[in-house]
This record gives C-alpha cells, structure tokens and sequence, in this order.
C-alpha cells in the first residue's frame, strides 16, 4: 500500500470509529444512540406481566398444564427470546415479556389462549353452522355464527380441535403466473391427519367450506380443493406476510389443552435494577482499556492495529444489536464476552505467525502476508464450529438459549470480519506509512519444546479426582435434601408473594435493605425481587415456604418496614423440563455437527473426538465447581455452560491445526509425540495470551457486577481456565491414547 493511500486509509478508520461511536453511544441528535435503543430483558429493564387462569370448571390435570405452559413459550417467543412462561398454584400461569411498557397491547396481540375449532359449514341437519355477513374495514371477510360454539359442539360440527395440530407456519408459494403468495403450512397430528382426511373428502363432495374458529370468532373460512390424507395441509388467500403469521401464530396458540382467562396484567421493573447495566458497561470499559494496553505492550503495532479493530467491533457489535432487535440479557452478554475473546484469540494467532515468520528472517511485509495466510485455516476452523454450535442452539433452544445463540452467531461474524479484513487493513496502512522495523513488531525465537505428553497421566488423574469430587458432593447434598446442586427458582420453582409497602423503594434499596430480612426469615438465599410499575409494590420470589415460613415472611414485613401481603402464590420453575430436554438436544447435536466437521476438516475422527472429550471435561469440572462451592444454578447456568462449550472447542481446534500442519512437515525418522509436543508448545503463548484477555473481562464483571452477574461470572471464569488446561495439556493427550499403539511408533504417512 503506497503511502499517501495508506494515509488516506487511517484518515477514513477514523473516521468511521468517530461515526459509529457517536451512533452506538448518542446518536446524532445527542440521545436517541443505538445502545440507548437497544432492547433489553426483564433481568436488565423489565417488562409486561400477564397471569391466565383455567376456565371455570376446566380443572385441568398437571400435565395439561405444563403442556400448555410450553406451547405458551413457543407462542410470546414472538414478542422476545426471553419472555418467560410459568406456572402459579394449579390452575394460574403468568406470562413475562422484557422490553414492553404497554400491557393492554400484549393483551390485545396476544389475544385470549382459548380453544381452537375447525368447522364443518353446515350441521347434521344441513342448516348453516356459520354464514358470510361482509367485508370489514380492512377488506377481509367476516363471517357469523348460526348456532353457539357449544351447540356446534354437541352437535358433531367440529372435525378438528387445535389439539389435533402439531405445527403451524407462515410460508410463500408461487401460483400459475409465477407470482409469490403467502400460505399458512399445516401439520397435522397422527389422529388429527385421519380426521381431517375423512372431513375434507366431505367437503369437497359438498362443495363446502371450513372454518377455523378462535376467540370467539370464525378467523379463516378457507375453501377445500381436495381430499388431504398425509396430514398436511396450506391456507392460502391475499394475505400479507404478517397476516399469514398472525394466522398461524393463532391456530398455534389455539392448540393448547387449558383454556384459559386473563385475571390481571402489571407492567413491572428490572430484577437486577440500573446499577446492573452501569456496572456491567463501566466493566466492559475497564476491561476493554486493560485489553488494548496488553495487546500493544505484547504486539506493539499489531497490538496497535488489534485494538483499533476491537474498537470498530465493539461499535458495530452495539449498532448490530439495536438493527437486528436482539434482546440484551445476561445470556446474551456472555455470548459477546465468548465472541470478544474469539476476536481477541483471532488476532493473537495471526500475530504470533507473523512473529514466527520475522523470526525466519523474512521481512515484516512478507511476513504479514505469510502469517495471515497460516493463521486463516485455525482462525476459519475455530469459530465455524463455534458457528455451528451457535446455529444449533438458536434452531433447537428456547429462551435464554435462543439469547446467547444470537449474540453468539452475530459476535462470530463479525469478529472473524474484523480479524481477517480490518486488523490486515490496517496493519497494511502502518506497514505503508514507513512503520516496517522488526522491533515494533516483536521477534518468536525457538522456545524449548515441553514434554506435555509426560504428564498427560497425572494431569488426566487429577481432572478424574476433581470430577469425582463434583458428583461425591452432589450425592451427599441429595442425600441431605438440599438438592444436588444449588438450583435457584428458575429450576425448582417456589413462593411468589407480592408485598405492598408505604414508600417506592429503589431496586438497589431493595437489594440492600429488604432481601437480607427476607433471607433470614426463609432459610434461603436465592431471593428474586421485581418492582412493579405505577405502585409501591414489589414481588418477591423465594424458595417454596412453609406455613410456618410464609407467616414469618409476613411479620417480618410488618415490623420492619410497615408492609402488608397483597397476595402469595406458588410458581413452579421459569426453565420447564421441554426447556431442559431441547437445551440438553440442542447441544447434543452441537457436538455431533462439530465433531463430523473436525473430521472432514482433519481427515481424522480422533481429532474430533478428542475436541469433544475435552469440551465434556471442561464441563464436568465447571458442574463440579458449582456442586462444591455450592453457586446458584439458574437461567444463567446454561448461557454459562454452553459459553465453555464454545471456548473450549476453539481453544482445542487452534492446536490440533499446529498438529495438522507441523504432520505434514514430518520426516520419516520423526515420532508423533515430538511433533504434538512441538505444536503444543509453539502455540502456548496464543493458549495463555487469549485465556488472559478472556478472563480480565470477566474478572471485572466479576469484581464490579452485582450479586446476579458475579454468580454468573465466577464460574465463567473457572471454565475458562479450565478450557485453557484442557487444551494445553490434555486434549492432545486424548488424541494421543485414541491413536492405539501408534503413541510409541515413529510417524508413517497414513
């Protein structure tokens, strides 16, 4: 790059870190900025709260109850990937959706989650069930009953209940002229599928309609071409994309088996409060600083040009979150910290090419040339299997999952964008503007190589006595009824009681001063508190009381702060057992796609086996950690998890792929285990440096976060120290004992 281009190439990153910035931070009328607008979850801001109960007389059984419960989550996750569905008492469930200030909105999208009918047109005795009375304003048809929703019951009229519907979705075909129109896809249970073959056969000899009925009013009254007999079925009409949505979002909702009636809707506060988003930013800032003076004083230049990337991609990362409306929460902060330190990591690997490669005696520009195109295969490796987990998460998760998986996917993108075009953008600039020398750019020379394959018994021993440990403590703690883990509300569910008070008291003030009386009352600690808007009450979620307790929970309001009970009620878990099986599948058929893309990557399953024993080591250790130290297990357990999950397959592929390479490098006389040694310990630096920078950001989440976020942080931080030892020193190891006896041959081409 010629100077004077290089000039104007510095002058336009400027200029562009100018512009983002002001659009992330304030935008350009002073306060309408992207991180302003960027929607939050009910951990960060709060939201709308809706409770349901069972139609009189409906009684309904526990399973159709928590049947219900999840086909609700399926249904507000159209509001937001973090409204959370749950069960109160036996015939109550409440519905809590972040980032919505208007309640009567909800209820109105939303609608009532009633019964859904499909309609024969006439009854029996031929006389019309429903009849066409017009258009409505809008242009669509409006038809009108003849009889009661329960006479064309008891008649025989229904030929399918929402019930007998196991999917519903929008779509688009193309009709004869080629022009695209948007359809309702329907699939059909196995009973639903003979049901509706033999109600379609009748219609279409009668010439007749049927209608789908909901909430009161005949929504669709579709004509029937055919006889449908494989349980899959399209209304089509002139409908717009969102009006095919609406109706297959209603024919979803309507599958539920309780019918339910709405008993009262709140707008409610953030659970963690203000002081967790300004601590949160105040850490990412000190972390960030910390980040950018390490990189220059271990890279220089490049350093240099890393932290100016990192600038430009923490700009766009808060741009892309407000365009694309991802809600913020705690999961999703810890899929930006994961692509953060992948960003990092991407950076380090190349840097520490190009110093492999000054340190051959090539020129600085040759040498960045060179490092590049070496890093690309660890770097594209690294973070498409992150990709794939992330993919996975997002199509087979629910609520918080969902949050991380898009936070993830984004960050990935965008970081592996930044690392491969805009830090080489700029070290090209620096390059051009006459900064060449070899010292501002750092030398590798030869470092001895460590026999890492030695210890690889003691160090496989001492993980298997650390795991041991883990489920040793979880048996004991169940054995004590104290729960094998320490599973906070979000898992086991418990008390809910909504406590007026004489004044409006802060959530910070909440935290300090009312929660302690709480937890001294009730034994517990896992307290959740959550301010209601427009009044001074406050709802309190605690472990499931007693009599006893729950009479002790109400004195002590009284005496110490002049409250009274509104209300209490038990609520079952925020995360039902539908959320735990998708969340264990999704990862399940995470490690399968990554493990068969290690191996067509590397020609060789035991490469991809050995990613995945150290991914379950790492998680075991970190399920041992929150078994021993006895740290709360709740919504941020999974986004926890599944982060150590992502960092530690990276970390892993980014020394198989020095194996990969220095294999090829071999001679005859060379033994495997040399080699592997050789390529754990040329890649050490990037393990340690990208761990380091990893960790700083998490640590000062850690040491200024509030009580929720350092729950989640510490263990985040053993995982990831935990990923680094696995990497380093074990999963080469594993790679090594899968190999058979080949461990102690010398190297054959294979």
């Amino acid at each position: 790059m010629k100077k004077g281009t290089s000039i104007i190439s510095l002058i336009v990153l400027i200029a562009l870190l100018a512009v983002f910035g002001i659009s992330a931070i304030t935008g350009f009328d002073g306060n309408s900025g992207a991180a302003k607008d960027i929607k939050l979850g009910l951990d960060l801001k709060g939201g709308v709260s809706i409770t349901y109960q069972a139609a009189e007389g409906s009684n309904p059984s526990a399973t159709d109850m928590s049947d219900t419960v999840y086909k609700l989550q399926q249904r507000v996750q159209n509001y937001s990937t973090e409204a959370q569905v749950y069960q109160e008492g036996t015939d109550r469930i409440s519905i809590e959706i972040p980032g919505m200030s208007d309640d009567k909105q909800v209820l109105q999208e939303l609608g009532r989650p009633g019964s859904l009918y499909f309609i024969c047109q006439k009854d029996p005795n031929g006389a019309d069930n429903y009849t066409f009375v017009g258009y409505s304003e809008d242009g669509r048809p409006v038809y009108m009953l003849n009889h009661t929703i329960e006479e064309i019951v008891d008649n025989g009229s229904v030929v399918l209940y929402g019930t007998d519907v196991a999917s519903a979705m929008a779509g688009n075909i193309q009709d004869n002229m080629k022009n695209n129109k948007y359809i309702v896809s329907l699939t059909l249970t196995s009973e639903g599928t003979d049901k509706f073959a033999a109600a379609t056969e009748a219609a279409v000899a009668k010439g007749e309609t049927i209608a789908i009925y909901y909430d009161g009013e005949i929504v669709s009254a579709p004509n029937v071409n055919d006889k449908i007999s494989d349980g899959n079925a399209q209304i089509s009409g002139s409908f717009t994309y969102e009006e095919a949505e609406k109706l297959a979002s209603t024919i979803r909702i309507g599958g539920l088996k309780v019918e339910l009636e709405m008993l009262h809707s709140k707008v409610v506060g953030a659970q963690l409060g203000t002081d967790a988003i300004s601590t949160s930013i105040k850490a990412a800032i000190i972390g960030f600083i910390i980040i950018v003076v390490f990189m220059i004083l271990i890279y220089r230049v490049s350093g240099l040009a890393a932290s100016l990337a990192l600038g430009l991609y923490s700009e766009l990362i808060i741009l892309l979150l407000d365009a694309f409306e991802i809600t913020l929460t705690l999961p999703g902060i810890a899929g930006i910290i994961l692509s953060v330190g992948m960003a990092v990591d991407a950076n380090v690997i190349i840097f520490a090419r190009i110093r492999e490669e000054i340190g051959k005696g090539k020129t600085v520009t040759s040498s960045v040339d060179i490092g590049y195109r070496k890093a690309l295969s660890a770097i594209v490796d690294g973070n498409i299997t992150t990709l794939i987990a992330a993919a996975v998460l997002g199509a087979l998760g629910t609520g918080p999952i969902k949050g991380f998986a898009a936070t993830l996917a984004l960050g990935i993108i965008l970081s592996m964008f930044t690392a491969l075009f805009v830090t080489k953008w700029i070290m090209k600039a620096l390059l051009g503007i006459g900064l060449k020398s070899e010292k501002l750019y750092g030398v590798t020379k030869s470092v001895k190589k460590v026999d890492f394959l030695k210890k690889k018994v003691v160090c496989i021993a001492c993980s298997l006595i650390i795991i041991i440990a883990g489920f040793v403590f979880m048996g004991i703690h169940g054995a004590k009824d104290e729960g094998a883990l320490n599973y906070s509300l979000d898992f086991v569910g418990g008390t809910s009681t909504e406590v007026t008070f004489n004044e409006n008291y802060s959530i910070e003030e909440i935290d300090s001063k009312i929660v302690p009386v709480i937890e001294s009352v009730t034994g517990g600690s896992s307290v959740m508190s959550q301010k209601i808007e427009g009044n001074n009450n406050v709802i309190f979620k605690t472990n499931l009381l007693t009599e006893e307790q729950g009479v002790a929970f109400e004195k002590a309001m009284q005496d110490n702060f002049q409250a009274t009970i509104a209300g209490s009620e038990s609520i079952s878990s925020t995360i039902s057992g539908e959320m735990k099986t998708d969340a264990l599948i999704a990862v399940a058929v995470a490690s399968v796609l990554m493990l068969l893309y290690i191996w067509f990557r590397f020609k060789d399953v035991r490469f991809g086996c050995s990613s995945v024993l150290a991914l379950v080591h790492d998680v075991l250790v970190v399920l041992a950690f929150y078994a021993i130290a006895r740290v709360s297990v709740g919504s941020t357990f999974i986004a926890c998890m599944l982060t150590i999950v992502g960092y530690s397959i990276n970390a892993t592929i980014v020394i198989f792929d020095r194996i990969r390479e220095n294999k090829e490098l071999m001679g005859p006389k060379d033994a495997l285990e040399d080699t592997v040694n050789e390529s754990v310990t040329q890649t050490l630096s990037r393990s340690i440096f990208t761990s380091l920078t990893t960790f700083i950001m998490v640590a000062c989440l850690y040491i200024l976060g509030v009580t929720s976020i350092r729950e989640f942080a510490l263990p985040l931080m053993v995982g990831i120290l935990c990923g680094t030892y696995s990497s380093i020193f074990l999963a080469s190891s594993f790679y090594m004992i899968l190999r058979g006896k080949k461990n102690k041959k010398k190297y054959e081409k294979e």
